[in-house]
């Protein structure tokens, strides 16, 4: 009877052992705003199933605005989005607890697109510039660039919101306004429609985290093994896009719905360029939305931008001798 009992025990241990969350996937909610190839690790983490491999099953999803992945983020119905320095530094003086993790682009990858009459950057001084809404990359990384090109936003040219790409070609067509600013794939599509490439912001090299992987400090205290997991995945992605040229542009073509094989080879050769073989979240690209902000923030003016990032992630990832594996350095 006792030997039975035994037995049974035995039986029933083996039976938690075998389903315990221990032995279970880890889970990993992820978002991403923007249908643009600074979100391209992402597609490539989904596609290739890189979580999946090292025992993660993650839950990814497309949201349509920053401001909603980042009620999400603070929520905590998500554990790490991919987004801009823009709502980074809106939350985190607000006095949340957000820090970027992981930079994946590191400056404006956009061109000043004008009317074809218009083929001198000071030939924009008094007119009407488009973004995508006052207040975000678009408008931010216009003003910057013509400031450092000797313009002033606020007093040479006057800038408009006028919703997404297909709505500022419209603009542009109808004359409202003269110019504005974009990234490939579509800057190839605008110069089809008659329209200049009249600067490539990217020259300017301002330091600015155009897209990052972003977290909370909680959520890196109660699951730091999980977020290095996804650290080691962006690294692994940014390398395959780096040296997989046409898989990264079939990529492209099917998140972006952009066929057109001059605009994606353009499109892959301005990202691939900018991604970091080493994605450490410098907080110098912090600073440029800081300073922006000083003028008009006190709390802006008296932050600290090393606060808001958390360079310990891709340290570790760097330590264990990944990426030199994955570039042969």
């Amino acid at each position: 009877m006792v030997t039975k009992m035994v037995l049974v025990l035995a039986g029933l241990l083996s039976f938690v052992v075998t389903v315990s969350p221990a032995n279970a996937q880890e889970k990993l909610r992820l978002a991403w705003a923007g249908f643009s190839p600074t979100n391209s690790p992402i597609w490539v983490i989904e596609d290739r199933k890189l979580l999946q491999k090292m025992g993660v099953e993650p839950e990814i999803i497309a949201i349509s605005a920053s401001p909603t992945v980042l009620q999400a983020l603070l929520a905590n119905e998500i554990d790490a989005a991919s987004i801009s320095v823009t709502t980074l530094t809106s939350s985190r003086l607000q006095g949340a607890d957000t820090v970027m993790i992981v930079g994946v682009v590191p400056t404006f990858v956009d061109h000043i697109v004008s009317l074809s009459s218009i083929t001198k950057v000071e030939q924009l001084k008094g007119k009407t510039g488009a973004v995508n809404r006052l207040g975000s990359t678009s408008d931010l990384g216009l003003r910057l660039a013509l400031r450092k090109l000797g313009i002033d936003p606020e007093k040479d040219v006057k800038i408009i919101p006028a919703g997404g790409n297909p709505e500022r070609f419209a603009a542009l067509s109808k004359g409202l306004v003269q110019f504005t600013i974009m990234p490939e794939p579509f800057l190839t599509q605008a110069e089809k429609l008659g329209f200049r490439n009249l600067y490539n912001v990217t020259d300017l090299k301002i330091p600015f985290w155009w897209n990052g992987i972003l977290s909370r400090e909680a959520i890196i205290k109660k699951n730091r093994p999980l977020l290095l997991k996804l650290t080691r995945a962006m690294v692994e992605a940014i390398h395959i896009i780096k040296t997989e040229k046409e898989y990264a542009k079939a990529l492209f073509k099917k998140n972006l719905g952009v066929a057109d094989p001059e605009g994606l080879e353009r499109a892959y050769q301005d990202y691939s360029n900018v991604f970091p073989e080493i994605p450490y979240p410098h907080p110098e690209g912090v600073k440029t939305m800081l300073d922006d902000l000083a003028p008009r923030n006190p709390k802006a003016a008296a932050a600290d931008p090393k606060a808001f990032v958390d360079m310990s992630l891709v340290k570790e990832v760097e330590a264990s001798g990944l990426i030199k594996q994955l570039y042969k350095k």
